[in-house]
């Protein structure tokens, strides 16, 4: 399943039962779009055992200033309400399918 995360939303998807992996992004970022398809692809194969949801920095600045987010795409990885790993930059399809993987 894929998300559109807003500061409303954030805390209960990340406290929630499942894993979240969340990417910081925006519209301008050639990278960000890059990895867009991937991360929609991997919400349909991985829908019921992960959240992957998707923050516009634009329009969330609040929420990326407090993740720290300097570079885009940024991608945070949530269980039980913590950060247990993160990737900055884009990544092809199968080291994101790894990282997943380890992850959930």
């Amino acid at each position: 399943m894929e998300v559109k995360v807003t500061k409303e939303n954030f805390n209960e998807l990340v406290n929630g039962n499942m894993p979240v992996v969340i990417d910081f992004w925006a519209e301008w970022c050639a990278p960000c779009r890059m990895v867009s398809p991937i991360l929609a692809e991997l919400a349909a194969e991985y829908d019921g055992k992960i959240i992957i949801g998707k923050c516009n920095v634009d329009e969330q600045r609040e929420l990326a200033m407090k993740m720290n987010i300097s570079s885009i795409p940024t991608m945070y990885f949530f269980r039980d309400g913590k950060v247990v790993d993160m990737i900055v930059g884009a990544m092809p399809k199968s080291s994101l399918k790894q990282k997943i993987d380890k992850n959930i």
